[in-house]
């Protein structure tokens, strides 16, 4: 069976509602109408009986009618739309006296039934609503008055009412059905226009943009929404691009280079100075490759990989320690004044190998781009449930309008004016990277040629 669509699935589940309500609506004016009915027909048979009763008196055990005679030209002579049946009956419930309007039949006495009660009952084949109200002479019952109206008209009454009922119920709800199928479709217009967008966007159409409702409604929020994922997925993929072009290029230089470099190595005999010469300038680009790579292995590896943080109290004092111990050769090399404000332990919750990755890339930063004999300062701070750990040099620095660029993949602020300065520019995009994965808020503060200090803040 073919699934609804939605639009038919919202009509049908508002048919159904409103079924329902119809429904209840209906039995309510149904029962009212009965209601009315049975009371209107109770009230005339006991204003009957109230009459009658005056009519008649009981002497030695019989019941007498006043004025028999003119009692029968009455009954005989009524033209009544429902007319009463009136009956008499002895104890026993043998008929004893009948209005002229009974003609041949005879009304039923119905022993069991409770006195003065009101209840339905048949006359042939009419349906009558009858009470049976006993006579007494004393405390005797000598026997019964019988009264019954007709209940034809009425159940005409009721049967046409649930007929008609029975028939517009469901013309009603088929029309209601066709003008909430109507009006969802109009509803969801904005749905289908959600779809025809999503059909036209490719991987080389993302600038496509859903139209958003003029009522700011859910289906606006859905627009909206759709739109920034869009913006989203159009973003990222242009950063791929970039990243993949840039990448390719990175990797395709320091390939060159070793090419050329050979190839000259081959065309005629060298000195083995020569030879060592060429084969150590083709070990450092080679090195330069390994290590280029091993940022965009590092890149790729953490770009979701929130699930296999080890989140642990770590000593961040002892990881910077352990940092600068790692690069005191280059810091040696450059003569740099290390100077620290730390106590000696620190602690705060995070992930000890992913932030040691954060701390080396900063620091090699910042001894990368140190002038020589000049200061590093590394402190470490506790301000209520939060550690900052700030790394500051006073190397070249980074120009103002650079500084939003510095974590983009493969940017290197002012390369050309420092090509003796080597690096893959990665290292930021992996600190920015890590740093959204830990929750580690990373801001930079540089002044060109005064230097640098990056801040990290983590919770304790």
């Amino acid at each position: 069976m073919k699934p609804l669509s939605f639009k038919n699935r919202i009509a049908f589940n508002y048919i159904i509602t409103t079924a329902l309500l119809i429904f209840v609506v209906f039995f309510a004016i149904f029962s009212i109408v009965k209601y009315s009915v049975y009371v209107r027909v109770n009230n005339e048979i006991k204003e009957e009986v109230a009459k009658h009763l005056k009519e008649i008196e009981v002497v030695e055990n019989c019941v007498l009618l006043i004025r028999e005679e003119q009692w029968k030209l009455k009954e005989f002579n009524r033209l009544d739309a429902s007319p009463a049946f009136i009956q008499f009956v002895d104890e026993l419930g043998t008929l004893v006296e009948k209005s002229p309007n009974l003609k041949q039949k005879q009304l039923h006495f119905y022993p069991k039934v409770k006195e003065n009660k009101l209840f339905d009952a048949k006359l042939d084949n009419i349906s009558v609503r009858q009470t049976q109200i006993p006579l007494y002479q004393g405390t005797k019952i000598i026997g019964y008055l019988v009264v019954a109206m007709s209940l034809e008209d009425s159940v005409m009454v009721l049967n046409n009412l649930f007929i008609i009922m029975l028939i517009a119920f469901p013309v009603i709800l088929i029309i209601l059905f066709l003008i909430a199928r109507f009006i969802a479709g109009k509803s969801i217009k904005p749905i289908n226009s959600i779809i025809n967008t999503a059909n036209f966007i490719t991987k080389d159409n993302l600038e496509s943009r859903i139209p958003l409702p003029q009522n700011k409604d859910e289906l606006y929020i859905l627009s909206q929404t759709i739109n920034n994922l869009l913006e989203r997925i159009e973003n990222a993929v242009i950063r791929e691009k970039q990243f993949t072009s840039d990448a390719s290029h990175e990797l395709r230089t320091p390939l060159a280079v070793i090419k050329g470099t050979l190839e000259v190595l081959v065309r005629k005999p060298r000195t083995e100075e020569e030879y060592k010469e060429k084969i150590g300038y083709c070990v450092s680009e080679v090195n330069r490759l390994n290590h280029l790579v091993d940022e965009l292995l590092l890149l790729a590896r953490f770009e979701n990989q929130k699930q296999n943080q080890k989140l642990e109290q770590v000593n961040i004092v002892s990881v910077v320690s352990d940092t600068l111990a790692r690069n005191s050769a280059h810091i040696k090399d450059k003569k740099l004044n290390i100077i620290t404000d730390y106590s000696n332990e620190v602690n705060a919750k995070t992930d000890s190998y992913l932030f040691a990755l954060i701390v080396n890339n900063i620091l090699t930063n910042a001894i990368k781009y140190s002038n020589n004999s000049t200061d590093i300062t590394i402190s470490i701070e506790e301000k209520n449930d939060l550690v900052i750990c700030s790394i500051a040099d006073n190397g070249i620095g980074i120009a103002k309008e650079e500084i939003n660029k510095i974590f983009d993949q493969f940017y290197r602020s002012k390369s050309n004016e420092h090509p003796e300065i080597k690096g893959t520019g990665l290292g930021l995009s992996i600190v920015r990277r890590l740093c959204d994965l830990l929750e580690i808020n990373l801001n930079i503060n540089s002044e060109e040629n005064k230097g640098t200090t990056v801040y990290l803040t983590l919770k304790k």
